[in-house]
């Protein structure tokens, strides 16, 4: 077949070479070929058709941030490489690293972040306006942690002909997504090495282990049962019993596999999100919950200036287990920090907490076209309609009158849509790190998130156009000064 560069058929179809590049992209030319960086159009292939501007500039867009955020899911398979992703971004945009076990004085005008066991981060951009009786807290809390596998210390399973992972489930899963998958492992090994014990993150991205089915013909029930965690769960890793998973990670680190002191590595789905829809408008990949909510808060925080507040990016981790971890939103790293900066600041912590806002950002439940019934008769949330708050009577979310009507008019005033949403009355729902947040500081908070469908499966789906209203929205809220005075809740545009 002959193929024309992207300049003869920009001039072939009267389009321009941006236009071009923009259809390919978007799988809008049949047959189109990316060979190095450019692309090769098919001779006989037709110009793409145009319905209309909006709705083509709508595609664009969507095809855009949805292929944005799937190109970072892929590169966090787990929560300690989200972080370490995350923590390049602001690297490349500013921000400056510092340690809890190292003394730092906060100043205002200052923009840096804190790791705590490589798992979870606080990020701060401190008002240049800020002073010690101006100090309040704009926080956009997230968790970087989703259901998985988690690999046991002693790992290796011989059975029959083949080698096996031992492993246990980590978070509430959906385990019948996780059979037949491309699954990878990715986490931290420990090393002992001469200068002391050392980390190391890794991602084996090119190794793949599997959870097989059993056929129907073996197993005519197979579709009535449960799935047990410790038979039918356990991926092979190969056929050579003599390669156990410690000979594995030593030959992929060039270690001596005996200074392998510890690990803690997961198998992550290792398939790549796609886009769909007439335009582009569902996204379906693994961990959208809750990256898609760390994603979008990411992009908000380094895209937003507030000189009367301090913006703070909370990523925890372990949410998906409860929060109770040294890293998890149970701990002290939230109140430890903020009352650190106060300090700094000779401000009076309460005083600066009082005066703050908590934003608890995790993904909510769409309505699912097959089982509409189980939702809430209008409580309920739609992909690509907007930000979701969620409440429940229960106070498993944060939400109430006050600190929603404050979310609402952020969001109206960025023209980003909202809606509501509540469990049915009779369902019990799940939880998030806002309220477990709440117990170690307290403060005016509201729950938030992005409606999607199959949550917690291994592969998830969501709203493509939901992801440029969250950043719109958590940008709002960053760039808001948010005034209480009495009875009075005061929110206008930082100018």
């Amino acid at each position: 077949m002959k193929y024309l560069t992207v300049e003869e058929a920009a001039k072939k179809f009267d389009l321009s070479a941006r236009s071009i590049r923009n259809y390919c992209q978007q799988g809008r030319i049949i047959g189109a070929v990316l060979s190095g960086k450019t692309w090769l159009i098919p001779e006989d292939a037709k110009k793409p058709e145009r319905i209309n501007a909006k709705n083509d500039d709508l595609y664009y867009e969507n095809t855009q941030y949805g292929n944005e955020l799937i190109s970072f899911i892929n590169e966090s398979p787990v929560a300690c490489l989200a972080i370490s992703n995350i923590k390049n971004n602001l690297l490349n945009s500013g921000y400056k690293e510092v340690f809890e076990n190292k003394k730092h004085q906060f100043k205002a005008g200052e923009k840096v972040f804190i790791i705590r066991n490589d798992s979870t981060m606080l990020a701060l951009n401190i008002g240049k306006n800020i002073s010690e009786n101006n100090v309040n807290f704009h926080i956009v809390a997230t968790h970087a942690d989703s259901p998985c596998f988690k690999i046991k210390p002693e790992s290796d399973i011989t059975s029959d002909a083949y080698q096996k992972l031992n492993v246990a489930p980590y978070g509430g899963m959906i385990p019948s997504t996780w059979l037949d998958r491309p699954l990878s492992i990715a986490g931290r090994v420990v090393i002992n090495k001469e200068e002391g014990i050392q980390k190391e993150l890794v991602n084996f991205k090119d190794l793949t282990v599997l959870i097989p089915n059993l056929c129907i013909h073996f197993s005519k029930s197979l579709n009535e049962s449960d799935l047990n965690m410790a038979i039918d769960m356990v991926p092979f890793l190969s056929c050579d019993e003599n390669q156990s998973f410690k000979d594995l990670i030593a030959k992929r680190l060039d270690v001596d596999k005996d200074r392998i002191m510890n690990y803690d590595l997961y198998c992550y789905n290792k398939e790549s999100g796609t886009l769909w829809g007439e335009k582009n408008e569902f996204i379906s990949s693994s961990r959208l919950d809750d990256l898609q909510c760390v994603y979008t808060s990411m992009r908000a925080f380094k895209e937003s200036e507030n000189e009367n507040s301090i913006n703070v990016m909370y990523i925890a981790d372990n949410e998906e287990v409860g929060s109770h971890s040294s890293q998890g939103a149970d701990s002290d790293f939230l109140r430890n920090t903020l009352k650190r900066v106060c300090h700094d600041l000779n401000a009076d912590y309460e005083v600066a907490v009082a005066n703050s806002f908590l934003v608890s950002a995790d993904n909510a439940h769409a309505v699912h076209p097959n089982k509409v019934e189980v939702t809430d008769k209008v409580n309920k949330a739609y992909m690509n309609k907007g930000l979701v708050i969620k409440f429940n009577p229960s106070q498993t979310y944060t939400s109430d009158g006050i600190s929603s009507a404050i979310f609402q008019k952020i969001c109206s005033n960025a023209d980003v849509p909202y809606q509501f949403f509540t469990n049915r009355s009779d369902l019990r729902g799940g939880s998030t790190l806002g309220n477990i947040l709440l117990s170690q500081v307290s403060i005016l908070a509201v729950d938030v998130g992005l409606a999607q469908i199959a949550m917690h499966s291994s592969y998830e789906t969501a709203g493509t156009r939901d992801i440029k209203y969250a950043i719109d929205a958590f940008k709002e809220f960053y760039s808001s000064n948010i005034v209480f005075d009495n009875s009075s809740y005061n929110i206008s545009k930082n100018n």
